[in-house]
């Protein structure tokens, strides 16, 4: 090999060696502005996600009811804070005096995500519709939510046309063993005075554009009540048999009470005056995966 060809090997191979070593810093700087940017990033951003529900001093079924939708939820957005407020200040109280169990409502849930530094904060609902309930968590949204960047309040599980048809086809396979064509099954909802009281009604019409005909919504302290439901079974002579079951997130008071108690106007009581065999459901929605998954959809 002459010694020309020889010098412009060296050349080339030294040019080679300092190119590799620039472009090897630039990737190592850029990779670190990036590591940078995105730790200063999360430095910034702290995100959760606050499940708002009413709220029950039945234990069990708090576990296994609101604290299987906020389970579902974790699981869902792993690595994201997930947080408790209830609206009853009632039931908030007796569970610190009974139990010790502190949870804020939705005005301390709110201030303590802003002393945390949380700038963007998603609020899950609960709720069945959009009830006096639901409106406070909007009203204490926009009062005491002015300290964090981005609040966002989801919609309460029966907001669309959809969503009706999904709860109810989740009921009908969830209580189709007990669709045998002489049973009425019935739900019974809470009631409210608000407007969004026809919720109800609207759940009704749609069991029955599903020809659940078998199927009937009733509630506690509006209409349609249990004796409205009681007249319409003893209109039709085929039934012999009723299943009662709480159309609420939670088995709490209303359900081992109202529904399910032995007191003469209790739904099990009333029913039973009438010569049906009853069979009380005591399972609230907050316990079904596929109600919980429809909570997790709210947030997508």
């Amino acid at each position: 090999m002459s010694k020309k060809i020889l010098k412009k090997l060296v050349v080339a191979c030294c040019v080679s060696v300092m190119t590799a070593s620039i472009l090897g810093g630039c990737g190592k700087t850029v990779s670190e502005d990036k590591k940078a940017t995105s730790s200063e990033s999360k430095k910034e951003q702290k995100s959760a996600i606050l499940v708002v529900s009413f709220g029950t001093s039945y234990n069990d079924s708090r576990n296994i009811t609101i604290g299987g939708i906020e389970s579902a939820i974790r699981e869902a957005h792993p690595g994201c804070d997930v947080r408790r407020a209830f609206t009853s200040q009632i039931i908030i109280d007796k569970l610190k005096k009974r139990d010790g169990i502190e949870i804020d409502n939705v005005k301390q849930a709110l201030q303590r995500a802003q002393k945390d530094g949380v700038t963007d904060l998603t609020i899950v609902p609960t709720h069945l519709m959009s009830g006096f309930e639901y409106s406070d968590v909007k009203k204490d949204v926009k009062k005491y939510g002015k300290g964090i960047k981005s609040v966002v309040v989801g919609e309460p599980l029966l907001s669309k046309d959809e969503d009706y048809t999904k709860l109810a086809n989740i009921l009908s396979e969830k209580y189709k063993k007990y669709d045998d064509g002489e049973t009425a099954i019935c739900f019974m909802g809470h009631g409210t005075e608000a407007k969004s009281n026809e919720t109800y009604a609207k759940f009704q019409n749609v069991f029955t554009s599903l020809g659940k005909e078998n199927f009937f919504v009733g509630t506690v302290e509006a209409k349609p009540s249990v004796d409205d439901l009681i007249a319409k079974i003893k209109a039709n002579p085929k039934y012999k048999k009723v299943v009662i079951m709480p159309l609420m997130v939670v088995a709490g008071d209303h359900a081992n009470n109202d529904m399910a108690g032995d007191e003469p106007d209790s739904w099990k009581s009333k029913f039973t005056a009438q010569g049906y065999e009853v069979t009380c459901v005591l399972e609230g929605l907050g316990q079904d995966y596929n109600v919980q998954q429809m909570y997790v959809n709210k947030i997508k």
